[in-house]
């Protein structure tokens, strides 16, 4: 199936940001931040307890776990009528069920909610989608991209000016040399990672 220029750019795009999370380290953040107080879940989970309504909740668990979450929301409820103590006590224990079950659909343990703040690269996601537009983050992405290639493309070959100096040069050369090269084999797997190929009639030599 042949790419439009559109979207072939769009979905090398979609791999560059994988890439920038993976060389950022970030990757299991990003993927565990919706078990943070700040994150997209919770605060949905409490307001849906003050409504007593539990719909807007059920986007985020797996079919398969709905009987035992409406289960929990209703004992939720009925018990956080009766005082201030039990109040806190059944919003916790139902925000914690409500987490256990999301990240059981994600295939990924539940090691608790943090009280953390979001990755600075979750926020500018969600900060995307609240604004319906993905073009600044794109822009923002490509520029620390591109700041982090040219960073250690420089060092790489400053380093191998010098070299042959010394056993000791060298091997800064050759720490500078890893370093470069494994941050451009991560951008080119994840874009490769993403499917991206040339259009039809051309090899993809790459």
């Amino acid at each position: 199936m042949k790419l439009t220029r559109k979207s072939a750019v769009m979905s090398i795009l979609g791999a560059l940001v994988m890439g920038v999370i993976i060389l950022m380290g970030a990757v299991n953040a990003v993927f565990a931040h919706c078990d943070t107080m700040s994150g997209p879940i919770i605060p949905e989970a409490q307001a849906a307890l003050e409504k007593g309504d539990i719909t807007p909740v059920l986007k985020w668990i797996k079919p398969e776990f709905e009987t035992e979450i409406k289960e929990a929301f209703a004992q939720a409820v009925q018990v956080r009528s009766q005082s201030l103590e039990a109040k806190i006590l059944a919003d916790r224990y139902f925000l914690e069920t409500l987490i256990r079950i999301h990240r059981a659909g994600e295939g990924a343990p539940y090691t608790g909610i943090k009280d953390t703040g979001q990755e600075p690269i979750v926020v500018l996601a969600d900060d995307a989608l609240a604004k319906g537009s993905v073009e600044e983050m794109i822009e923002k992405l490509q520029d620390h991209l591109a700041a982090g290639i040219k960073d250690k493309f420089s060092k790489a070959l400053q380093a191998g000016k010098n070299k042959n100096n010394s056993v000791e040069a060298g091997r800064e050369f050759v720490e500078a040399y890893i370093q470069y090269m494994h941050n451009v084999e991560a951008i080119h797997t994840a874009i490769i990672s993403a499917g991206i190929h040339h259009n039809e009639g051309t090899e993809d030599k790459h």
